[in-house]
């Protein structure tokens, strides 16, 4: 018996050395870094028609995190990113070309947004959303609208601190979540006489509602939204500005969602932020002025399609 002790305590003993060193080498590695992709060679066409749809996308995607207090796009914390992925702070993506992404090429941009690896392979942390369902269209017009004269992208070398990503996330990063892969083919828009796939992909890959509205952003499945946990039943821990919770709601069709919803109620709500007692959602959920009466009601189409969750979020 004692020398089964003695065996059983090496074993412990042998595991705890390897556990400690693996923690060690994730926490010293940090956010991993790959080689230096193949960068396509890509030159966006910067239209006026480009320019507003891409400064439409990034009204909901991109400004609020990257604002600075005065509207300039140099960076800010992230002060509703849950505390166990550490101190976050966005980047600079005004025009300058040391601190922000004055020297970035279409390419580069367009390849970062997809797969979330920069051009010398340098890897965003899954705090930084990527965008690999967007039409091929919309992200072209994003980078048109990076590329233009628009408010807050004028050349600042003023800057965020540098991040502090916690243990957490260095290792969701090494180890759950990799670089996306580069799409293999065209992504087209839909055809917007289709109404669920057009509200299909609204939702999900120009709005990217699934990651809050589901059970955790560990959880989520950016490549497959329906195989992320909880899709669309809500709960996921988020948080406003002030670091309270506000878990996010079930917007699935069952009756602790938002089964009580007409497409009015929900056209209203989406585009004023107004609830069906008269109350304001709630940040970290806003309204979204900028899409249009006809991508709600194509949401709504959308969510009547996706698997009911009982799911009565307490907040």
């Amino acid at each position: 018996m004692k020398r089964f002790l003695k065996i059983v305590g090496i074993g412990v003993g042998v595991l705890l050395v390897l556990v400690i060193g693996f923690a060690v080498f994730i926490q010293v590695k940090g956010i991993p870094t790959y080689d230096p992709p193949q960068i396509p060679d890509l030159k966006v066409e910067a239209t006026p028609e480009r320019i507003a749809n891409g400064l439409r996308i990034a009204t909901i995607q991109c400004i609020l995190c990257h604002a600075d207090d005065d509207g300039n796009l140099t960076g800010n914390q992230l002060k509703d990113v849950p505390a166990e992925f550490g101190t976050i702070y966005s980047k600079n993506i005004t025009h300058d070309s040391e601190t922000g992404i004055g020297t970035w090429t279409d390419g580069q941009l367009y390849y970062f947004l997809r797969t979330g690896v920069r051009a010398d392979g340098s890897y965003a942390p899954p705090y930084m959303p990527k965008y690999p369902l967007l039409a091929d269209e919309d992200l072209k017009d994003i980078i048109a609208w990076l590329r233009s004269d628009s408010e807050g992208l004028e050349a600042s070398k003023e800057e965020a601190p540098p991040a502090q990503p916690s243990f957490l996330t260095k290792f969701l990063s090494n180890v759950v979540f990799k670089p996306l892969p580069f799409p293999a083919a065209p992504i087209s828009r839909p055809d917007t006489t289709d109404l669920l796939k057009w509200g299909e992909y609204t939702a999900n890959g120009l709005i990217g509602c699934f990651g809050c509205h589901s059970a955790d952003f560990k959880t989520i499945n950016e490549l497959n939204p329906p195989l992320t946990a909880g899709y669309y039943g809500g709960g996921n821990p988020m948080l406003n500005m002030e670091g309270a919770i506000v878990p996010s709601s079930n917007i699935t069709f069952d009756e602790t969602g938002i089964a009580k919803y007409s497409e009015e109620d929900f056209v209203t709500v989406m585009s004023t932020g107004k609830k069906l007692d008269g109350s304001a959602v709630r940040y970290p959920m806003m309204p979204m002025p900028t899409l249009t009466a006809s991508e709600c009601r194509a949401i709504y189409a959308f969510l009547k399609t996706v698997p009911k969750i009982k799911n009565e979020v307490k907040r």
